[in-house]
């Protein structure tokens, strides 16, 4: 089972999409996650950036990166010159996956796991239909091996422009778009170093390329 057989009849909008994703039992994530959270942004938008999946914040609340993770992104888009208000946000992944919390903490995210990630990819593929953007912005490895396999490395092609697969490389799901797209590290990423001022120039570097490739 996967999202494929949760889609609307015509997934020709993002409402369309949103609604129908709200109840989405494709994988088993569901059955611990607070809700769906869909992606979010204007329907022309010419970048969307795709990350890993919703935290607990984002899970609470029913919106991507309104968490920590999510202010810095914010930061990091303002220091790159472009403006959220502009960029379509989602997730490889709409459902929060976590460990349990011990009392009074926090859940802790845990990584979705590849068939969690092949289930939820429908949805992803019809954000991109619907949007056409002109770049993407690949924000973390679970993010690119949703787009682009598991043998993508963003360690070794972050912040340089490249283009949309083709045919022998892009997933067979996926249609053939004139987009670009840039990966980085994923914002939460940044949070975790030890050198959070040297990771987030690096985060902001890599915006950069994606806003003058527009």
């Amino acid at each position: 089972m996967g999202a494929e057989d949760y889609l609307p009849d015509d997934p020709g909008s993002l409402a369309a999409l949103r609604t129908a994703a709200e109840g989405c039992h494709g994988c088993d994530l569901y059955r611990a996650a607070t809700q769906t959270v869909f992606g979010e942004g204007p329907p022309d938008a010419r970048i969307v950036m795709i990350g890993e999946q919703p935290g607990d914040v984002e899970d609470r609340a029913g919106e991507p990166f309104v968490g920590p993770a999510g202010r810095l992104l914010d930061r990091a888009i303002t220091e790159a010159g472009l403006q959220r208000s502009d960029i379509y946000v989602t997730n490889a992944v709409k459902h929060f996956k976590f460990v349990p919390p011990e009392r009074g903490k926090r859940r802790i995210h845990k990584t979705p796991n590849r068939a969690e990630i092949v289930a939820c990819r429908p949805w992803l593929v019809q954000e991109l239909a619907v949007l056409r953007p002109s770049v993407l912005v690949v924000l973390g490895a679970s993010a690119a091996k949703a787009l682009l396999g598991a043998k993508f490395k963003v360690t070794e092609s972050r912040g340089q422009l490249l283009p949309w697969p083709d045919a022998a490389d892009r997933p067979e799901d996926f249609p053939a778009e004139p987009s670009s797209l840039v990966a980085t590290i994923h914002p939460s990423a940044v949070l975790r170093s030890d050198d959070r001022e040297a990771m987030f120039r690096g985060l902001v570097a890599d915006l950069r390329v994606a806003a003058e490739a527009l």
